[in-house]
């Protein structure tokens, strides 16, 4: 099976920044594991919070607020590993890591050890769907690309808080009615409207979309129709729409060049 970061058209290194909902992390973790197979180097990181990630040896998690200091490790244990995790500072009570300020991913990139840096920009609460506040994302002025992620399975769902995060967000941004089912319409508006999901994207940055959870095959129509309705919405399109279930990696991705 073809690997996600050809699908994705991966090539030259860079910052890849994730957005949106739930089956963010996976989709780093399945990345920085076909990067890592094509001997280049990774580096995970947030510019938000993210778990503990789970089987990690600790010496390869790398914690420091100085962008300086996290290279100087880093440098010295790329020779014991090609993939390593870096925040400015960690939550025992939680298990989670903080991330650095969007600036300081330019610094990590510019030291130059790394091929390819891998960002989580926002947070979901495990939703399958969001709509983002002021604040966020936390996009690095610095990334090549941004994915977003959705869940198909909040499809014909509820529009409410126990299936989208910021569900009120949500309904103005789309014009859903609140209770609502979610319909394929409502989460191509999250996508690209211009407080949506894929907001404050760096203008030269490639924008992609990752619908996950396309266990069925009514989801997967569900996640055709999105990429048709997203074909039609003209300059803010997406570039890229991928369908597949990143939780199961022998499942073939469908993937839409817009």
């Amino acid at each position: 099976m073809t690997p996600l970061a050809d699908i994705m058209a991966l090539c030259g290194g860079g910052v890849i920044s994730i957005v949106g909902g739930g089956g963010k992390t996976t989709l780093m973790e399945r990345l920085a594991r076909e990067i890592l197979v094509r001997g280049e180097t990774v580096l995970v990181t947030t510019t938000t919070r993210i778990m503990m990630p789970k089987g990690e040896r600790p010496e390869l998690v790398l914690i420091s607020g100085q962008t300086r200091e996290v290279l100087r490790l880093a440098e010295a244990l790329l020779s014991v590993s090609g993939r390593l995790t870096a925040a400015s500072a960690y939550l025992p009570a939680e298990d989670k890591l903080i991330g650095f300020r969007a600036t300081q991913i330019g610094e990590l990139e510019q030291g130059n050890l790394f091929n390819w840096i891998l960002v989580e920009a926002d947070g979901a609460r495990h939703l399958p769907l969001k709509a983002p506040a002021l604040h966020e994302p936390v996009v690095p002025p610095s990334s090549r690309w941004v994915v977003a992620v959705v869940g198909l399975d909040a499809i014909g769902r509820p529009l409410t808080d126990e299936w989208v995060f910021r569900s009120r967000l949500f309904a103005e941004i789309t014009g859903l009615t609140p209770g609502a089912p979610i319909t394929e319409e409502s989460v191509a508006t999250a996508l690209i409207h211009e407080k949506g999901i894929l907001k404050d994207c760096p203008a030269d940055a490639l924008k992609y979309v990752f619908l996950n959870k396309a266990e069925t095959e009514d989801r997967r129509m569900r996640g055709r129709l999105i990429a048709h309705i997203l074909q039609e919405k003209g300059l803010m399109r997406p570039e890229r729409v991928i369908i597949g279930a990143l939780e199961r990696e022998t499942e073939p991705l469908e993937c839409y060049v817009l």
